[in-house]
């Protein structure tokens, strides 16, 4: 489990995490916003430059690297790392997964594991820190820590060891829109009612209110959890939602149960049905937003969607925007869900101690930033492409209520079981009091009882 002084000071610390970690982002960038589109190549810098990297002679040495990156995010990864390769002559071999949980804690016990890996969320890391090196002794700590949030660099720290770095983050609970056909130029809804309110009055304009897509391999479900999280935050607050992830809040509490009930209310207006939300891809759910005539009103994702499916493409500002999830209990006004992509170390190699450090730099995070699809982890980073990108950024600094993704600072099988038990739930919205009652068991297995 995540130690206790660390689980408070996230609560504490709520809004001050998304302040100091994008602050200077938008404040120091002073480029004209551009669509989504104008985004250059993944395979080049987005300003032409070759960012400052390692100058040691690494020829003929390899990284070997697993993530959850695939597609265009594969490929965002592959451009943030190839200045490092062309200036120190070694290579980064990357392989992405969806199945990150399992080959990760196979290769834990097997001790078969790459140099480098993304890690699934702080959870995750603590069980495996023994595994991982401390990396205090391969970057500048005081340059890290000085660049990235407080909250952030504690997140990646287990009794005292940095294991766990940051290299890009995310605001949840964004609900996107096509402005062509939903005229939000009034105001967005403000409130959960207000939503329902708008999705009555244009739900002749598309065939479902909601666009969801919760299939990603042996991932499938965590885009559903995204969901549960973001209700359990504004309906319960951040007290119930942070000893929820600690364990100390059963699944089957009226408030945990109300948020997946709610959720289902979404799965039952969603586009497909619940068949098709479970059949859908995540990266692609929110297409029929793009459709002639559109599929849905609504898509909820994170702030990294623009950078997949059809929002790759598209232009920002003009076929798709945002607004924040709406509040659903006035008291709890303001609050936002935040994540990260972790990064940690399993075999310590100079190739390996050098790639680490170039990548929680600005310059290697502002390349990934200027693609799109990423904010930075590193306040230094300012190269945002355009204002839907700005404001996604601005989501995090105007929190008045921060948390960190729920599912990523639980035990993995708690996670595990979680997604699961989300896919079993749009399939069948009547199991659902069998459904918690298997969390309840999972999260007495995962937290020791």
């Amino acid at each position: 489990m995540i130690e206790p002084t660390r689980s408070f000071r996230i609560r504490v610390l709520a809004g001050l995490a998304a302040i100091a970690v994008i602050g200077a982002a938008c404040g120091g960038s002073t480029t004209s916003p551009s669509p989504a589109t104008s985004a250059p190549p993944a395979s080049v810098p987005a300003s032409g430059e070759v960012p400052s990297t390692p100058s040691d002679d690494l020829s003929g040495q390899e990284v070997t690297v697993i993530g959850t990156w695939g597609g265009t995010e594969q490929d965002a990864f592959l451009a943030m790392v190839k200045p490092w390769e062309e200036r120190t002559g070694a290579t980064v071999k990357y392989t992405g997964t969806r199945d990150l949980n399992t080959v990760l804690t196979t290769g834990v016990a097997s001790g078969v594991l790459p140099d480098l890996a993304g890690l699934p969320g702080p959870g995750q890391m603590t069980e495996w820190a023994g595994s991982l090196v401390d990396l205090s002794g391969v970057l500048d700590s005081a340059t890290y820590s000085s660049e990235t949030a407080a909250p952030l660099v504690e997140l990646g720290t287990v009794n005292g060891k940095l294991v766990g770095v940051f290299i890009k983050t995310a605001v949840k609970g964004l609900i996107w829109y096509n402005p062509s056909v939903i005229d939000l130029s009034g105001g967005a809804p403000a409130t959960w009612d207000d939503l329902q309110g708008v999705v009555s009055q244009n739900a002749s304009k598309a065939q479902a209110a909601w666009c969801v897509g919760i299939e990603s391999g042996a991932a499938s479900g965590w885009p559903g959890t995204d969901w549960i999280e973001d209700i359990v935050l504004r309906q319960a607050g951040p007290d119930v939602y942070n000893s929820w992830w600690q364990g100390q809040v059963k699944w089957t509490d009226p408030q945990i149960k109300s948020a997946f009930e709610t959720f289902g209310s979404v799965v039952a207006a969603a586009y497909g049905g619940g068949t098709g939300v479970n059949a859908t891809n995540f990266q692609v759910a929110g297409d029929p937003l793009f459709a002639s005539p559109p599929g849905c009103l609504f898509h909820h994702q994170a702030s990294f969607i623009t950078g997949l499916g059809g929002f790759a493409t598209a232009t920002a500002g003009t076929d798709y925007d945002f607004f924040p999830f709406p509040d659903i209990d006035a008291q709890y006004s303001g609050a936002v869900e935040g994540a990260g992509d972790l990064f940690g170390m399993f075999h310590d190699t100079p190739a390996a101690r050098s790639l680490m450090a170039y990548l929680v730099t600005a310059e290697a995070q502002d390349i990934w930033v200027k693609i799109g699809g990423a904010l930075s982890a590193n306040k230094n980073a300012t190269g945002y492409p355009d204002d839907i990108s700005k404001r996604s950024a601005e989501a995090l600094l105007n929190a008045k209520i921060f948390v960190f993704d729920a599912s990523d600072l639980m035990p993995a099988a708690m996670n595990s079981a979680f997604w699961s038990g989300v896919v079993k739930y749009a399939s069948d919205p009547g199991q659902l009091d069998s459904i918690l009652a298997e969390l309840d068991s999972a999260q007495a297995d995962a937290y020791g009882g």
